[in-house]
């Protein structure tokens, strides 16, 4: 039996990472607040399975000051339309969701960046985060041969937690060139804390080659992934492996903010000092505003939680502190931009829409977005285009264009639920 569920908010929380987290913290004790999420808990990608913790873990105090708020918490919703003022849609295991709010603050974080080379879809070719949730979801990887590949600090992090599971991870390769990367390390002096970070994943990974200015070319195997061929633009290298997990950086989520009519400035979206967004009353935080890990979506979550609630004084003492993460995150930006060599990657049969199998050379035939999908259905699957969308911005100079809802696949009887008349509040 689908259920009908409607309910009403002050302030409605998307996203139930470290940003919305923070959010829903500043905000609750002076509003009626629910923070939503998609996943069965909260913590979002970066506390996956670690939320609630220890409080010598950094989600810690987090989570016990979460818990002494009146909070709501709404797991397992997909958002997937805005149909009216101040209304979602959300589709949930049991049916419909309508939620209503005065003010709605987004911190739907970001996924990894995939970019297309001969051998990507073979099985276990993963992206470097995604492989990782799957083993905090209890994926064995001891004694798996593993090699990380792509772009980002995301890679050191997945390579010392994939080592400490017992996995032998055999190479981490960053395709930034060394120069840009040296300059990334003189630059982050001021943040004592990201260098002690580090350090620790590069003491934990002190026996694994970490090959700077080298990227994948080329996955090989016949049911799965056996080895891949690396190069440095010069010389190539070919590792057996039993996992290939490589990712591009982070691309931001800003379907939703973009289906509200949001501004998007560089693909983020533009805020103002307070977080608020070109619609009234929408609030974003976190890396869809930015690339900038943990520090900059807590601090950016708080400050739009504060001022979702009229609290701008507490909201502008953060001010200082959000200056200061936001320039890591310029500094990170510019150290690990894609190389332009990473455009040459597919070879003409190369898949670059894995839910509509349309190859590179199809796509080539096109000069927009809008031209590709009408013409061979690129970005109309299942995942509605949320991975080759920013591998043709890449590969071709697509910019994204207009997002119509449902922004994520959704069961029809829901679509038909959402169509009936709701209670008017």
């Amino acid at each position: 039996m689908r259920n009908r569920n409607e309910y009403t908010y002050d302030v409605l929380v998307i996203g139930g990472g470290p940003a919305g987290i923070a959010a829903a913290c500043a905000a609750a004790p002076h509003a009626r607040v629910a923070i939503v999420d998609e996943n069965p808990a909260l913590g979002g990608q970066i506390w996956r399975n670690s939320f609630p913790a220890r409080q010598s873990h950094p989600s810690g105090p987090w989570h016990n000051r979460l818990q002494q708020t009146q909070a709501t918490r709404l797991h397992g919703l997909r958002v997937f339309d805005a149909p009216a003022f101040n209304t979602l849609h959300a589709e949930a295991p049991d049916g419909l969701h309508i939620l209503r709010y005065n003010k709605l603050i987004l911190a739907t974080g970001a996924r990894e960046r995939f970019l297309p080379f001969p051998g990507w879809t073979l099985r276990n070719v993963i992206g470097a985060g995604g492989l990782q949730a799957m083993v905090k979801s209890g994926l064995p990887v001891a004694g798996k041969r593993i090699v990380v590949a792509g772009s980002g600090p995301l890679l050191l992090a997945v390579a010392a937690f994939l080592k400490s599971h017992g996995a032998q991870v055999v190479a981490v390769c960053e395709q930034a060139p060394p120069r840009q990367l040296a300059h990334f390390a003189t630059s982050i002096v001021a943040y004592p804390s990201k260098i002690s970070q580090a350090v620790q994943y590069r003491t934990q990974l002190a026996a694994v080659p970490y090959r700077i200015g080298w990227w994948p070319v080329t996955a090989h195997g016949k049911s799965q992934v056996e080895s891949v061929t690396l190069t440095n633009g010069a010389r190539r290298l070919t590792l057996d492996c039993d996992f290939l997990a490589c990712g591009f950086h982070l691309v931001p989520n800003t379907e939703l903010p973009a289906l509200l009519g949001c501004s998007l400035h560089n693909g983020f979206v533009a805020v103002d000092s307070l977080q608020q967004a070109s619609v009234p009353n929408v609030f974003c935080a976190g890396e869809i505003t930015g690339i900038g890990g943990l520090d900059k979506s807590l601090i950016e979550g708080s400050i739009a939680g504060y001022a979702s609630t009229g609290q701008n004084s507490p909201a502008r003492k953060l001010f200082a502190k959000r200056n200061k993460a936001l320039g890591f995150a310029a500094a990170m930006e510019r150290a690990f931009a894609p190389r332009p060599e990473l455009r040459r990657l597919p070879a003409p049969q190369t898949t670059v829409c894995r839910c509509e199998d349309v190859a590179h050379e199809l796509l080539q035939q096109h000069d927009s977005w809008r031209s590709a999908k009408l013409h061979t259905r690129c970005g109309m699957g299942p995942c509605q285009g949320r991975v080759c969308g920013a591998a043709t911005e890449f590969l071709y100079g697509w910019p994204g264009e207009s997002i119509r809802p449902p922004i994520l696949p959704v069961r029809f009887d829901t679509l038909a639920e959402a169509e009936k008349p709701t209670a008017q509040h």
